[in-house]
């Protein structure tokens, strides 16, 4: 099915302070995603991306508000952050033809605080494939390059669970963190969640991922489920975290 557009432009600013993600999005009728910028200098977003490495429901951290370092340290280093100039990303659907940049941001932002399989994708491996397809996708970019992506899909092929969407996996590259960004893809999977019919939005996350679990709870979403224990990682059992959300 061809991909049908909304636009989302700010209220109020361009660049939010850091932590407070992007401000007064709203819908429109052009065919693109736009995160809040000044009503003088739009600039067009695009969608698309998850990763093909992650599980069947996984979410990735990003850089959260209030505290965006955190994942940072838990990931292990520490990262230049975006200027404000670039915290008005264009968000677009995903092509074909970024199967290559996604793929070396997936395996750049592999980190064990999220991830559910033993190692990071390998170097040079596939992005899309049959089960993860461009048009699953929404990307940001930003000074000219992919940022982030955001994949947002039924959770089931059922009917009876087609009012559903789940986002399973985000991710943010590390140069791009600690302004708002992976906010920015929230709002945007969550607009075109609506566009597509979908009344509820979940996702999955691992337990000790406490960044991404205060983004997410930040953005509305709230524990509907816990499994304890559910994956023992590098002798570590973690519980497997469901949340989800309304949409009206």
């Amino acid at each position: 099915m061809s991909p049908r557009w909304v636009t989302l432009r700010p209220l109020e600013t361009s660049c939010p302070q850091q932590g407070q993600g992007m401000p007064g999005l709203r819908r429109s009728l052009d065919k693109d995603f736009r995160p809040a910028q000044s009503r003088t200098d739009r600039a067009r977003v695009h969608t698309g991306c998850t990763s093909s490495a992650l599980g069947p429901g996984w979410s990735r951290p990003a850089s959260g508000p209030g505290d965006p370092a955190a994942h940072d340290a838990a990931a292990g280093g520490t990262v230049a952050r975006m200027s404000d100039s670039l915290i008005c990303p264009v968000v677009r659907r995903a092509v074909h033809a970024d199967d290559s940049a996604l793929g070396e941001l997936d395996r750049r932002t592999w980190s064990t605080l999220h991830a559910v399989q033993p190692e990071p994708p390998r170097p040079g491996a596939p992005f899309f494939d049959a089960t993860h397809a461009p048009e699953d996708f929404l990307v940001a970019e930003a000074r000219g390059r992919i940022a982030g992506f955001i994949r947002l899909v039924p959770p089931t092929p059922l009917p009876t669970n087609a009012h559903v969407r789940q986002i399973q996996g985000l991710a943010v590259d590390t140069w791009a963190r600690g302004c708002g960004l992976a906010r920015t893809l929230l709002t945007a999977a969550c607009e075109e969640a609506r566009r597509q019919g979908a009344r509820r939005l979940t996702l999955r996350v691992l337990g000790h991922n406490t960044p991404a679990r205060r983004l997410y709870e930040s953005a509305g979403f709230v524990v509907e489920g816990v499994l304890p224990g559910e994956f023992l990682l590098r002798g570590i059992y973690v519980d497997d975290v469901l949340m989800g959300r309304g949409l009206d």
